[in-house]
């Protein structure tokens, strides 16, 4: 393997030019979208070009390593590296044409993540990480808020796309939330919501049913930043809670309150 540093500009260089793709089509009047698991699960042609750049760029600098990709799935090599891509997060963001939108891109070596970029391309924030190597944005140190109180803080969540259909859906724990913290915040784009709390600017995020290309970079730059993830293995799909580790904590305490009351 090359070094991880030169891998890692290599990926923002990527990262770049597919949120040129990005801008270029956004809020075009006549944008493809298309759906996949549910009415409410998005795909657009910007999604499937954004992955093909990204893709094209892997098989061609690493060409005997996995990857696992949103829209494409596995691509199964006899390899220990895995790269883990949400080439468009937060696609129904993008769809409306509200800015927040991100190119998740991680790699992982025998199930260990190195390397963590989230790149929001109408923001032009970089944020990113090495393996022991701190987390960064736009080339700036950041490090998860040292809150302690939730009435404090500023927490994200999401949804999963079943939500109409299957009663696990989150919107429990969001009501029991609603009263307890300074504010909730549903952005759309969960790596985002993660490189945000590793930047401070949230104080801790929860959510059920993620997949590994919503998690993957993001959760490396919250370690990377002094933060934790704590995971809801009683969940399905990826579940988990982020934050300081008391904001954590503290989190997961209200989350198992609410399960109690469920029994």
């Amino acid at each position: 393997m090359k070094d991880l540093k030169e891998v890692l500009n290599n990926v923002k260089s990527w990262a770049k030019e597919v949120g040129k793709i990005q801008l270029e089509y956004l809020e075009k009047e006549d944008l493809k979208i298309n759906t996949k698991s549910s009415k409410v699960d998005l795909v657009t042609e910007v999604d499937e070009l954004s992955e093909k750049y990204i893709l094209d760029k892997i098989k061609k600098h690493y060409p005997d390593h996995k990857i696992l990709s949103e829209e494409s799935g596995e691509i199964d090599l006899d390899s220990d590296y895995l790269w883990i891509i949400d080439p468009l997060d937060g696609t129904t963001n993008y769809a409306q044409g509200l800015p927040i939108f991100a190119i998740s891109i991680a790699l992982q070596h025998k199930g260990e993540t190195l390397l963590g970029v989230v790149y929001l391309p109408k923001l032009d924030e970089m944020f990113e990480a090495l393996k022991d190597e701190g987390a960064y944005l736009n080339g700036k140190r950041i490090n998860v808020s040292n809150k302690s109180n939730l009435q404090d803080c500023v927490l994200a969540t999401g949804f999963p796309y079943d939500k109409r259909t299957h009663k696990d859906n989150n919107a429990n724990y969001f009501a029991h939330f609603v009263p307890k913290v300074r504010g909730l915040r549903r952005m759309g784009a969960a790596a985002y919501d993660l490189a945000n709390v590793a930047a401070g600017r949230l104080d801790g995020f929860w959510e059920i049913n993620l997949s590994p290309w919503d998690v993957a970079a993001g959760v490396l730059i919250i370690k990377e930043a002094k933060g934790k993830v704590i995971y809801l293995d009683d969940k399905r799909g990826i579940s988990l809670v982020a934050g300081n580790k008391i904001v954590c904590k503290k989190v997961l305490n209200e989350i198992e309150m609410v399960n109690k009351r469920k029994m």
